[in-house]
């Protein structure tokens, strides 16, 4: 049996799906890209900006499935530009208070609403 997990304070999806969902003791986030909770506007800034939003809105999904950033066992970020990868690392590495997740990161050609930077995760419920 599977869990929808939705919360407002993560934007909403933009298609046929839901923030995350739980399945058994695991945890899938959709991608989540840096949108305007009130517009529902791509939000352009700095990619360190950008990804700090995104990984704000992991962790309110994260919080509503019951877990924290403790609880992600894989990670996959997708950038429009490799160029941006120690930025996101920055950015990214400051969620996690110890033994990082396994991580996949991607350059895509184009993501959705032309963001920058798109996280998915996968965590564990302990």
């Amino acid at each position: 049996m599977k869990k929808i997990v939705n919360t407002s304070n993560a934007p909403a999806p933009i298609g046929p799906y839901n923030q995350a969902v739980i399945v058994g003791d695991s945890v899938y986030i959709s991608g989540t890209i840096a949108m305007d909770l009130q517009s529902k506007q791509l939000v352009k800034a700095h990619i360190k900006e950008e990804t700090k939003l995104v990984m704000e809105y992991i962790e309110a999904i994260l919080k509503e499935a019951g877990c924290t950033f403790d609880n992600v066992v894989k990670t996959t970020i997708f950038l429009n530009d490799m160029n941006n990868f120690v930025h996101v690392n920055e950015v990214y590495s400051s969620y996690f208070k110890k033994n990082f997740p396994a991580r996949a990161t991607i350059q895509a050609q184009r993501l959705p609403k032309d963001a920058n930077v798109e996280i998915s995760m996968e965590a564990k419920i302990f």
